[in-house]
């Protein structure tokens, strides 16, 4: 599609406040380390799901980290409230590759995973693509009021970002971002543009 291709690139993923979950305080501490090396900031720790929900409240964090196995409340269950609250974009740490565990953490919504153990290198495109998804969401909540409308217009809108990544050999976020910098230098809805960009491809 015209003019999706020359929008500004990626802003820094860098400074963004995260709340670590895990109850093994190893675990939380080199994760601690792996951030603030990115230069993310940690504002809280938590050693348990019930707390981790509990400080999400309390700091209001860009983005929350979560161990799935945790005591008093696991990190699904704490995803869950984390997200029907609307507190932040979560991410799950897991070292299980259960599709048990996957689809139950996707109907808690959950915005990304992290498979342990994972390098410093993997934490900035999970944190990119759990903030992209989040926003993506609050933008088609602010755009559509009915729930069949919203599942429409994200269908549309993972459609039109797959022939982005394809076409232009770009991120899930940065096509998220081009189809909102569209929306945006247009006035038209985002799902305009996605229905533009799949009518564009199939023509």
């Amino acid at each position: 599609m015209p003019g999706l291709a020359g929008t500004l690139p990626a802003t820094p993923m860098a400074h963004l406040r995260v709340l670590i979950a895990d109850d093994d305080p190893i675990i939380r501490l080199d994760l601690k380390q792996m951030l603030e090396n990115l230069d993310y900031e940690v504002v809280g720790e938590a050693a348990d799901g019930k707390e981790a929900v509990s400080l999400a409240r309390e700091t209001q964090p860009d983005i929350c980290i979560l161990d799935v196995k945790m005591p008093v409340m696991d990190g699904i269950e704490a995803v869950t409230q984390i997200a029907e609250e609307q507190l932040a974009p979560t991410i799950l740490l897991t070292a299980y590759s259960d599709r048990e565990l996957v689809e139950r953490a996707r109907e808690a919504g959950v915005f990304a995973y992290l498979v342990k153990p994972f390098k410093p290198s993997d934490l900035p495109p999970a944190i990119e693509v759990a903030r992209g998804r989040f926003d993506a969401c609050r933008q088609l909540e602010k755009e559509v009021g009915s729930l069949t409308e919203r599942l429409e217009t994200r269908k549309l809108l993972d459609r039109a970002k797959g022939i982005l990544m394809a076409d232009l050999g770009v991120s899930e976020a940065e096509a998220y971002r081009r189809i909102q910098q569209q929306s945006m230098n247009t006035r038209k809805t985002m799902k305009e543009i996605a229905e533009a960009v799949i009518t564009a491809k199939s023509v």
